[in-house]
């Protein structure tokens, strides 16, 4: 049990800081400091980053220990366990929508501080003062449920939408397919593991392709005053409820198809190549 709430632990914190990071790409067009806002993302990502290395070999022992116990029983119970850590990443996103408005405001003064300051760690040590805990207690904002009213969705592609809620759904579960393949194949276990990049990669050329292209393009013409801020709020918004979706319902669906997947290309391999 205080393995799979240490696991859930570590991919809430991975998709919060990933939701998180969305509402810098409005922040940077609030203070017209698109390359720092994106660097910001970067720096955001770190925990992110920080949580799936511990959260990784603590996934390997799940998978170990099922294999270990070797019966039906054990291969149920790490599925139920692996969907629980699923639902764990789409709460963390939930959650990451909700703080969203507050993170706006806390970005837009910390890239701000940043011009002034020119230095990360230096901001981060001036944050625990007394006075900008006060501050950043003052940005504090919950959705504000009318302005979704103003969402002007007729002015966003449907496809980059759809296609944020694949890819985010196929990230979600990539490492648990090829994991759980590698749980029922115990004598391909290596090979099975090596094999998430054939359900991550999908999702990486979509993202690359699709969706990354699309939202730098709408910040960037909102930037140069081609079309309304406004529309940089409903692509936020937008790619932060298809990954909500993607994350609880898509990535749900898609979990025991994408494993039997990596499983068929698995034995494929084992019957070729060796």
């Amino acid at each position: 049990m205080n393995l799979i709430l240490f696991v859930s632990f570590f991919t809430f914190l991975i998709h919060l800081t990933e939701s998180l990071a969305y509402s810098i790409r409005f922040a940077g067009l609030r203070t017209r400091q698109i390359a720092i806002a994106m660097s910001f993302v970067t720096s955001t990502l770190l925990v992110s980053r920080l949580s799936n290395m511990f959260q990784a070999p603590l996934l390997g022992n799940m998978v170990d220990t099922a294999i270990k116990q070797s019966n039906s029983m054990s291969i149920d119970k790490l599925q139920m366990n692996f969907r629980i850590i699923i639902f764990a990443a789409a709460l963390g996103t939930f959650v990451g929508i909700l703080l969203t408005p507050t993170f706006i405001n806390i970005f837009n003064i910390a890239i701000k501080k940043f011009l002034i300051i020119g230095s990360l760690p230096k901001m981060a040590i001036m944050a625990l003062k007394p006075r900008n805990i006060v501050t950043i207690v003052k940005c504090i904002r919950m959705p504000y449920i009318p302005s979704f009213k103003n969402l002007r969705l007729g002015h966003v592609s449907k496809t980059f939408l759809f296609m944020n809620l694949f890819v985010t759904s196929i990230y979600t579960i990539g490492v648990l397919c090829a994991l759980y393949a590698g749980a029922k194949l115990p004598h391909l276990r290596a090979t099975a593991v090596q094999l998430s990049g054939i359900v991550n990669g999908i999702a990486t050329i979509l993202l690359t392709l699709v969706v990354d292209p699309e939202g730098a393009r709408v910040t960037d013409q909102a930037v140069h005053e081609q079309r309304p801020p406004e529309d940089v709020k409903t692509v936020v918004i937008s790619l932060l409820f298809t990954k909500f979706i993607g994350t609880l319902v898509v990535a749900q669906l898609f979990f025991i198809p994408a494993s039997f997947y990596i499983i068929k290309v698995t034995e494929i391999i084992e019957k070729y190549f060796s």
